[in-house]
């Protein structure tokens, strides 16, 4: 666990100053006579004011509030024939781990039980490195296109002229972007708001690659299944929560832990060849798509456990920084265009909020030794002694090899273009199939009145319009049922979208 936890609140320190200078009253701050003018000379006093106007660090853009804790990873079964990743080389092999769950859209101050998807976001230290598993709690999202997350972000949040949430703002841009229409039915039903952080499922939701010693390599999904099961709210509850304890989440979590109800999930693993990809009906690309687990079984792999609160919520949750380019050998990335996009922002938002050596906070820093070219810049607390910033050859470093050579990996071939994936009825596919297969009359209910509860505030007839004819696109059933509950005349065409036919195929040269 990250080294803070060492300190104790109980262990009658004596007060000091920061340079280590102890102080008889820390109240106290000199004077000239008991009402006279305050001196500069007392160290403590503009020690202490001047950290208090310096102790705020930027809050997290996206994944702004959030709960976490510190356990273990555990692996319980043999997939050494995905992965030469070293964590993988034995059934029983642990690495410790730190968790940050939140929520998305929302400021630090906003609800737990809020309707918005949930980051999941966890940081195994392997004998290799950091391996960061930044995931949600869904298994898709709303878009494929990179370019398109600054935007969406914007609209979840504050009106730049009220300083307002705005419906409006909200569904003008789902109803643009109707790929985004799997996720929205997934944030819309009770799924939407579960019952506390550590009572909901798991998911990579981009595809990464597992790759073996003799370089071949697969396609991967990573999934965390609650042992407890995905637990809901239903939306009164929820907006009840929000009001009556907008922390719910943070403290049902923290309170399981100190009695000893240690949240656990069990790993698993989707897999696909290249030619089981070439052949999928959906590209394994898409992050608006998922894998039928009738046609890609979710294969076990270990066990998640989280049994140890933090000791300090800033030193061991806020600052800690997560971030989908913390690999290890024996995983990759694809070429997944919101994943590639993800691996250059989130160390670039890290290096912003926390600083350009945001690796040597001890939540952060790898159990292994770090050995580079790195040096200096802000806090730079681990400078790596007297070695040289350079490649040596009076003290050079050794070199180690990935354990694999020769990796067959995609080769693709075309042109540099700027465009927008088009929309298509494979878009439609998968949410038809919630809607009509998953959800029961219940769900259903409930997924109708969620969505009326919100969009009976958008002012613009245009927006409620489109997005109608884009849930008529799923089910007619379903722009009937929202038009009803708002008080909409309905009879909304469903939106017009290309053929599955002319859906981009994922091809990619293999040999």
């Amino acid at each position: 666990m990250p080294s803070q936890a060492v300190f104790n609140a109980k262990d009658g320190a004596t007060y000091t100053t920061s340079s280590g200078a102890p102080v008889g009253e820390p109240y106290a701050a000199e004077k000239i006579f008991p009402n006279g003018p305050l001196l500069l000379q007392d160290f403590h006093h503009i020690d202490l004011l001047a950290h208090f106007d310096r102790e705020r660090i930027p809050e997290r853009v996206v994944h702004a509030k959030g709960a976490g804790a510190h356990g273990y990873f555990e692996v319980t079964h043999d997939i050494s024939d995905l992965s030469c990743a070293a964590i993988f080389n034995a059934i029983g092999n642990r690495a410790k781990t730190t968790v940050r769950f939140s929520t998305v859209g929302g400021e630090s101050g906003s609800a737990d039980t809020a309707r918005d998807p949930r980051g999941f976001a966890v940081k195994l230290r392997t004998e290799e490195g950091n391996w960061d598993w930044v995931f949600n709690n869904t298994p898709v999202f709303f878009i494929r296109d990179p370019a398109k997350f600054p935007h969406f972000i914007h609209t979840q949040k504050r009106d730049p002229q009220t300083h307002l949430k705005d419906p409006d703002m909200f569904w003008d841009y789902l109803s643009q972007n109707p790929e985004s229409i799997h996720q929205v039915m997934i944030l819309f039903s009770d799924r939407g708001t579960p019952d506390g952080y550590h009572k909901m499922h798991g998911y990579s939701g981009h595809t990464f690659k597992f790759v073996n010693k003799d370089g071949s390599w697969h396609y991967v999904q990573i999934h965390l299944r609650n042992d407890g099961g995905f637990k809901t709210l239903d939306d009164k509850t929820a907006g009840e929560l929000s009001g009556s304890n907008p922390d719910y989440g943070i403290q049902s979590m923290f309170e399981d832990i100190e009695k000893g109800n240690f949240p656990s999930w069990s790993v698993y693993v989707q897999t696909m060849t290249p030619e089981q990809a070439e052949k999928f009906r959906y590209s394994v690309l898409d992050l608006t798509k998922i894998w039928p687990h009738s046609e890609f079984p979710l294969r076990p792999v270990g066990k998640l456990v989280f049994n140890e609160n933090a000791q300090n919520y800033f030193a061991e949750i806020e600052q800690a920084a997560f971030s989908p380019s913390h690999l290890v050998p024996g995983v990759e990335a694809s070429a997944d265009p919101v994943l590639q996009s993800r691996l250059f922002s989130y160390p670039d938002t890290h290096r912003h909020r926390l600083g350009t050596n945001y690796q040597q906070l001890p939540v952060n820093s790898p159990i292994v030794p770090i050995a580079n070219f790195q040096r200096d810049g802000a806090m730079a607390f681990n400078n790596q002694g007297n070695r040289p910033n350079y490649q040596s050859s009076i003290l050079p470093l050794s070199y180690k090899p990935k354990a694999y050579k020769d990796v067959k990996h995609e080769q693709f071939l075309g042109h540099a273009l700027a465009d927008l994936t088009f929309i298509t009825e494979l878009d439609f596919e998968q949410p038809r199939a919630l809607w009509q297969k998953v959800f029961d009359d219940t769900a259903k209910a409930h997924f109708i009145s969620n969505v009326a509860g919100h969009m009976k505030n958008v002012k613009s007839k245009v927006v409620l319009e489109r997005q109608l004819s884009v849930f008529a696109a799923v089910d007619p059933a379903i722009s009937e049922g929202i038009s009803k509950a708002i008080g909409h005349p309905g009879g909304v065409a469903p939106l017009k979208v290309k053929p599955a036919s002319e859906a981009i195929r994922f091809k990619v040269n293999n040999s």
